[in-house]
């Protein structure tokens, strides 16, 4: 099975997430590629809200990585609601359609849901979510 590298970025930011994606097939164009990362989002989003936490306490070194992001919970959820794959792959191609976020590939943008990608194990793949200015210059 493929896998891949996805850095997660917002303009303005200098944080950049990296995951790990692995995919049952090579996606062959950018749609399939957003498809693909939904569903995997998706199931993993789902598995979370299914969960049953049954330790009530954290240990010292989880208080210390989660003080290191800046909050530290017991990771209980209080929305048990779980996603429908169908609608957030709607959502994210019709963000991706109107230009909420952009995706380059191995340094490339790709422009079209549907331009041809030549994926590898070594590509990195990287969503840059677009910010717009609000408000009014006087």
């Amino acid at each position: 099975m493929p896998q891949l590298t996805l850095q997660l970025k917002r303009l303005g930011k200098k944080k950049v997430k990296q995951l790990p994606l692995t995919l049952k097939v090579i996606p062959k164009n950018l749609q399939e590629l957003l498809v693909a990362c939904v569903k995997n989002q998706v199931d993993a989003f789902n598995k979370k809200r299914q969960e049953v936490n049954v330790v009530g306490f954290l240990s010292p070194p989880e208080i210390q990585e989660q003080a290191q992001s800046g909050k530290v919970d017991f990771g209980d959820l209080a929305n048990k609601d779980l996603a429908v794959e169908q609608d957030a792959i709607d959502n994210v191609l019709l963000a991706f359609k109107d230009g909420l976020f952009v995706v380059f590939v191995d340094g490339d943008e790709v422009a079209s849901l549907d331009a041809p990608l030549q994926l590898t194990q070594d590509s990195v793949v990287a969503f840059i979510r677009m910010t717009f200015l609000v408000g009014t210059y006087w």
